[in-house]
């Protein structure tokens, strides 16, 4: 394809909309969509009815664009992660104040929202932009300040990436519909009413209805970047709400050709004047259950559809699995819940609000206790004890005239929590010396330094680190003192007269007890006049207002049945075969089903889940027999194989990361490759490693014209780009496609199926298959993530390889008699079904040859098995089951896989589709039904290209326009296996 045709392809960025009115819609496969006003949307398709995704529920519907208001560009990070749709609308009707706070300077102190409506929390913001890679979801990064610290989430990072700093516990990320700006106060008092006025302002700004996810749960952080930022700017003038007296406000059309629009006067809903609701979604509930208090999250607070007149229901997210709903009702989907058993759908008289004493906070949240001062410390007798109004704090030198220092100011009030410092330890007879007692005031003898309380003695570093064992170095940040003075060490050595290390700090801020660097007359560093420190290396501790060096954690060694416990999966010695049907959509759909991923394993994940989660065709693999004795991998990596991992995901629906885990460690021993176990890897590389390793063998044998049989066990597809024959039309290959499409219109999408792919790369190619595989693995065509030879690639549900086999029975394709030539030339002639293969008998090979346009093809000679055969032909075709389709977007894999007859009987998988916890977290694999792709499944490749893409589904597009491998099956033949 050309540069420029490929550059016209190039969609500008889209749009987003946030919908202006409640609407309703009626799909056959959804049920009733209702659609929320202040619903987020991305553009699919322009036009007056265009095709929108709906982010807050991944559905594709087409609204009259007059319901639709645009949001600004650079406003769309900051919309996208307010949950409540009612409050986005309130932020887009003053786009200043978004800026305002889009704009705010690192640093800046703010009031951030905590929990309910009224608790609004000191803070200072850190961070704003998006947590994930890949994300345009705008978030604000705050530390917790005064009370409220120690109530965060994390010490500034999110899923194992370091965003800001500071103390464990006192970062939040929140969107901007929780903060406000905070103004800097010199008193308490004005400070407490300022806050007041705050929470005054958000009563009467809010009306009870801001409905807010609680802090550190946004799923929509991990949404993919659905626009680009552009300078844009709009008119809100322009967007009046929808009148209540318009006559005709019918702005929904069918999502498909199937659906039909509700009727006329039930089919627009618009939002009047109404009273607050008495909870707030994510406010904190508890109600009574079975002689115990049960106690959750607001997910849903209102009238049920329908049923209006039936009053108010509370949907609940429990923290306790002791609930029987799944966020639905009549088939419209209220809220969203991760599972039936932590959901639960109440009349609101029988809801309260959770009273303060109830609440806890988890371990990880309960602040640090604030530095309080140490006891003195222990006192010892002998003459060369110091007398108690000895502070020791800076080295002084002798010198010949005393000037006192002038004082320092007070220090300022510390709001951060600190560690607490250990108690003093107790002096050895050797600690004391004279020049303990000496202070430094640029090389001045003086009274002792007002900068240390005489109670702080020798306390050990924080943390108990202390001198070289807290692994202290030049360019540690450290503090001395209490109140703290905080500084980097320059320089770390000894000095005469002192008997143990000692460490030359520059201070942040200058001392007037400081110096330059020097000491005693010689120089040790530089750094500006006064503030220069020279003090004991083992009263020097670690900066508290950073948190100290994580140890990185050994992702490989971590995922272990210790580690993994809450997560494990039982081990099944009997063999188990699959499950299909309805039996298979129980066992796997939900969350924490499939197999859980961990650290890149996505690859192994994915191809282990399509291959033997819901078919018996690999299933030989398991029993291949192996010496124990003499082959020790082999027999312990069939039998982890077959009893952690296939057996048991057939049996209970779920297998842990530490059980594949332990097959990567396998594979990573076997083949001297340290990657296996923490890099990403291809499922063609897997697989083929996994064979060898289990010593099977090869699932194909492919012999060419010239070359003997060649053994492998997947095939990649590579249709080949050859010129158009003269007898071919141009207009028949527009992308000079082996593969004749029809693609009159640059709108239309270029479709290729399985079937064409794999009869193009055998013919050109001059391969056949030596025998019938049992099991057939195919690598689609792909050419990095940027250009993709095929716009869709159709997955043919029933593979037919009979022309494809060697030595056996063909018909000719016109006569149906035993066809004895094949003519690759032929494969393109539009006269004769362009396309597919052509074979001819003896007599049809000769006329079709003897037209004048067909005289220079050569035909070539196949194979026949012996004995006569005349007249019409007439032999069952050898064909393959689709079973499973393995797809790839952005490095991730996923798996589809058909669990039963039905065309609806498709399963999606997904082992990393969320994450509880950080870097040290784990990954939830999640299993879900997926029966629209079933629907375009059935269709020709000409009927799909026509369909519209800004029209498919997610589930839908992933399937045809990401596909990496599709999995084939012969059930009769697996027999033999």
């Amino acid at each position: 394809m050309s540069g420029a045709h490929e550059q016209s392809r190039k969609r500008r960025p889209p749009k987003m909309y946030l919908i202006s009115t409640d609407l309703k819609v009626q799909d056959q496969l959804e049920g009733t969509i209702r659609l929320q006003r202040g619903n987020i949307c991305q553009e699919q398709s322009r036009g007056d009815h265009p095709w929108v995704k709906v982010l807050d529920n991944d559905i594709m519907v087409k609204i009259e664009r007059k319901f639709l208001l645009e949001i600004p560009t650079d406003l769309v990070g900051l919309l996208e992660p307010v949950s409540d749709p009612e409050t986005r609308l309130k932020l887009l009707s003053n786009p200043g104040k978004l800026q305002t706070l889009a704009a705010s300077p690192i640093g800046a102190p703010l009031w951030v929202q905590t929990g309910q409506l009224d608790e609004l929390s000191e803070a200072e913001l850190k961070y704003i932009g998006p947590l994930t890679r890949g994300s345009s979801a705008v978030f604000f990064g705050v530390q917790l300040k005064g009370s409220a610290a120690g109530k965060g989430v994390s010490n500034g990072s999110f899923k194992g990436n370091r965003l800001f700093i500071c103390p464990e516990a006192c970062a939040l990320f929140v969107p901007v519909s929780h903060i406000r700006l905070r103004q800097w106060h010199r008193s308490n008092g004005s400070d407490a009413h300022d806050r007041a006025r705050e929470r005054d302002n958000n009563h009467r700004s809010s009306g009870g209805g801001n409905n807010q996810s609680s802090n550190g749960q946004h799923s929509s952080s991990d949404r993919p970047n659905h626009h680009q930022q552009h300078s844009r700017h709009i008119s809100f003038a322009q967007h009046h709400p929808v009148s209540l007296h318009q006559p005709h406000a019918l702005g929904i059309l069918p999502r498909t050709a199937e659906s039909a629009p509700i009727a006329s006067q039930i089919q627009v809903q618009f939002r009047g004047p109404a009273s607050p609701l008495p909870f707030q979604i994510g406010q904190r509930v508890c109600f009574p259950l079975e002689d115990t208090i049960e106690r959750g999250e607001v997910r849903f607070c209102g009238a049920l559809p329908g049923r209006s007149s039936s009053g108010l229901y509370v949907g609940v997210l429990l923290d306790a699995p002791a609930g029987n709903w799944d966020g639905h009702y009549k088939g419209e989907k209220l809220c969203h819940l991760p599972s039936p058993l932590y959901g639960l759908l109440l009349p609101v008289t029988k809801v309260s609000s959770e009273p303060k004493s109830l609440r806890h906070n988890p371990p990880s949240q309960i602040s640090k206790p604030i530095l309080k001062p140490l006891p003195p410390p222990v006192a010892k007798s002998g003459p060369a004890s110091p007398p108690p109004s000895a502070l020791k704090v800076a080295l002084m030198p002798p010198t010949k005239q005393a000037v006192k220092p002038p004082p320092l100011p007070p220090p300022k009030p510390i709001n951060k929590p600190l560690p607490p410092v250990p108690p003093p330890k107790p002096r050895t007879p050797t600690s004391p010396t004279a020049t303990d007692l000496l202070q430094h005031t640029n090389g001045v003898h003086g009274p002792p330094s007002p900068l240390r309380s005489p109670d702080y003695g020798d306390a050990a570093g924080e943390n108990g680190e202390v001198g070289p064992e807290g692994e202290l170095e030049v360019g540690s940040m450290v503090e001395v003192n209490d109140p703290p003075l905080f500084g980097v060490i320059r320089w770390i050595g000894r000095i005469i007269g002192i008997s143990e290390p000692v460490a030359g700090i520059e201070l942040d801020q200058e001392l007037s007890a400081g110096t330059d660097g020097s000491y005693l007359g010689e120089r040790h560093f530089r750094c500006p006049a006064n503030k220069g420190l020279f003090v004991k290396l083992r009263n020097c501790r670690r900066d508290s207002r950073f948190p100290a060096p994580e140890t990185p954690v050994n992702q490989v060694e971590r995922c272990n049945s210790i580690a993994f416990a809450e997560w494990g999966s039982e081990r099944v010695e009997e063999h188990t075969p699959p499950v299909d049907g309805d039996e298979a959509r129980n066992l796997y759909h939900g969350w924490k089903r499939g197999i859980q991923g961990h650290l890149n394993s996505c690859y192994l994940d994915a191809t282990l889940f399509s291959l033997f989660s819901n078919c018996s065709s690999a299933d030989w693999v398991l029993f291949w027999p192996s010496d124990p004795e003499t082959d020790q991998s082999c027999s312990q990596a069939q039998d982890l194989l077959r009893c952690e991992i296939v057996n048991p995901l057939r049996r209970f629906g779920y297998v842990c990361a530490s059980k594949t885990m332990a097959l990567r460690r396998l594979l990573e021993a076997e083949n001297s490759d340290t990657g296996f176990t923490n890099q990403e890897k291809d499922p063609e590389e897997f697989l083929n490693k996994l064979f060898q390793l289990l010593r099977v063998e090869p699932l194909l044998k492919i012999r060419s014209m010239t070359h003997q049989p060649q053994e492998c066990h997947l095939y990649q597809l590579f249709p080949p780009s050859l010129p158009p024959s003269p007898s071919s039309p141009l207009l028949l290959s527009p992308i000079d496609s082996p593969i004749p499409l029809s693609s009159p219109s640059s709108s239309r999408m270029r479709v290729a199926s399985v079937q064409a792919l794999l009869e193009s790369s055998f013919l050109h190619a001059g391969l056949k298959f030596v025998e019938a595989p049992s099991s057939l693995l195919l690598l689609m065509p792909r050419f990095g993530k940027d250009f993709k030879m095929f716009d869709a690639i159709l997955p043919t549900l029933s593979l037919d390889i009979t022309d494809l086999l060697d030595d056996t029975l063909r018909q000719c394709s016109i006569c149906q008699a035993v066809a004895e030539w094949e003519c690759l030339q032929c494969y393109e002639d539009p006269d004769i079904t362009p396309g597919h293969l052509k074979q001819y008998c003896q007599t049809c090979n000769t006329q079709v040859h003897s037209h004048k346009k067909r005289a220079s093809h050569n035909p070539a000679k196949v194979g026949v098995p012996g004995g006569p055969w005349t007249g019409p032909l007439h032999c069952t075709r050898q064909r393959m089951s689709l079973f499973a389709v393995t797809c790839i977007e952005t490095s991730h894999y996923v798996s589809f896989v058909k669990h039963g007859p039905l065309p609806t009987d498709w399963l999606f998988f997904d082992s990393m589709a969320d994450r509880e916890g950080g870097e040290n977290g784990f990954n939830i694999p999640q299993v879900k039904a997926c029966p629209e792709v079933g629907r375009y499944l059935s269709l020709s490749e000409e009927e799909l290209s026509r369909v519209d893409p800004a029209s498919l589904r997610e589930s839908v597009r992933r399937l045809l326009c990401d596909s990496y491998m599709c999995l084939y099956h012969s059930p009769e033949l697996s027999l033999y296996k």
